[in-house]
């Protein structure tokens, strides 16, 4: 399994089958699912087609969601990364949006914000990447206060399938690590 990124208290790294109960822990909580599109997963067959998706999405892209690790307990304790889009989106195609997911019991502890900043280190300095996008449910006021610490801008409001989406951008110029 590839190593993305390092940071004190976790290792980020590419998902792998060895992932699937601790993602099927969290994608199967409701909670989790509150501000997305998605619903809680049934089985962990659903799991399974989600990591082969992001492994072709590594050998497409190059980049995908990847697993966060605890490094003092080893546990998979969600994941976090960049998906490139080659579809159109909010008027825009062929660009990386950061995104991250944790399970419950993790929520609160910055896990967010220092996974986020190792993968925009890793967009903007190993990837050359000149801008990120982040897109998150107005009401997700927690995901919201991550990606506002991270530096990222709110630049408009738009229509994600029939739901109210914020869009936020951040560009490598005005990022600090």
């Amino acid at each position: 399994m590839k190593l993305i990124a390092e940071t004190p208290r976790l290792i980020l790294r590419e998902l792998d089958f060895s992932d699937e109960k601790d993602l099927f822990e969290m994608d199967s909580d409701p909670a989790v699912h509150l501000y997305i599109e998605n619903k809680p997963v049934e089985s962990i067959a659903e799991i399974t087609a989600v990591i082969k998706m992001l492994k072709r999405q590594y050998k497409e892209n190059g980049v995908a969601r990847w697993a966060v690790i605890n490094k003092e307990t080893n546990e998979c304790i969600g994941w976090a990364g960049l998906k490139y889009y080659r579809e159109p989106l909010n008027n825009r195609i062929n660009f990386y949006e950061l995104g991250y997911r944790f399970k419950t019991k993790h929520w609160g502890k910055g896990y967010a914000s220092e996974s986020s900043r190792a993968i925009l280190d890793y967009a903007f300095k190993q990837l050359r990447i000149d801008v990120v996008f982040a897109i998150t449910d107005p009401d997700n006021k927690k995901s919201k206060n991550v990606l506002t610490k991270l530096g990222f801008e709110l630049t408009e409001t738009f229509d994600y399938d029939g739901d109210i989406t914020d869009w936020f951008e951040l560009k490598k110029s005005q990022y600090r690590s």
